[in-house]
């Protein structure tokens, strides 16, 4: 065998296990990458997302509608989510018609007639609408039901308080045993002598 060869032997061994790797990584740079987008603003993060209900912003979005957004200078015309300090946690979503971040901005939904009576600071935006996808909220909104966990959790109980056989297990545990000393079922087992 010839010397170069045996030397180039083990780069290509470890370019093979480096290229091995290449899914691995390119995994965790778009892990990485999508959590930076999705991470949420209640944990710091930049992006918020929000299940539109009511009608204030019809024909824009509609109840069960999905909004993402995410922080950044909000501008008047951009689609604001906010979170007035005397609304207790409540997020509104409108659109920004007037107003600065410093004095307050001046927010509007597009069904309404009237004008929103918060003038939110910079620091209560929390986001501006990205993207928008419809009806998934209702999806959402029913798998956070409280009527469909209550009724998984009954059903949950009901299985497991629900009486069992004992003479079912018996007959498994005689016809597993019949099967070891060979014989069919239906037929006695033959007594050894």
């Amino acid at each position: 065998m010839d010397e170069t060869a045996v030397a180039e032997q083990p780069d290509v061994t470890r370019s093979r296990r480096l290229l091995s790797h290449v899914p691995e990584v390119i995994f965790f740079v778009l892990a990485g990458i999508a959590a930076w987008f999705l991470w949420p603003s209640s944990l710091g993060g930049c992006t918020t997302l929000t299940i539109v209900s009511g009608e204030s912003m019809e024909p824009t979005y509609y109840t069960g509608d999905l909004v993402v957004s995410r922080c950044g200078e909000p501008h008047i015309g951009d689609v604001a989510v906010y979170q007035p300090v005397s609304v207790g946690g409540g997020r509104i979503i409108h659109r920004i018609i007037d107003g600065d971040g410093e004095n307050g901005w001046v927010l509007q939904g597009d069904n309404n007639a009237w004008v929103d009576p918060f003038s939110p600071l910079a620091d209560e935006v929390l986001g501006t609408a990205r993207i928008h996808i419809p009806k998934v909220g209702l999806a959402a909104r029913w798998i956070t039901s409280p009527w469909v966990w209550g009724s998984l959790i009954v059903l949950a109980l009901a299985l497991l308080l629900w009486p069992r056989d004992e003479n079912a297990e018996d007959d498994d545990a005689r016809l597993d045993r019949d099967d070891a000393r060979g014989s069919d079922v239906g037929e006695p087992a033959q007594e050894l002598q």
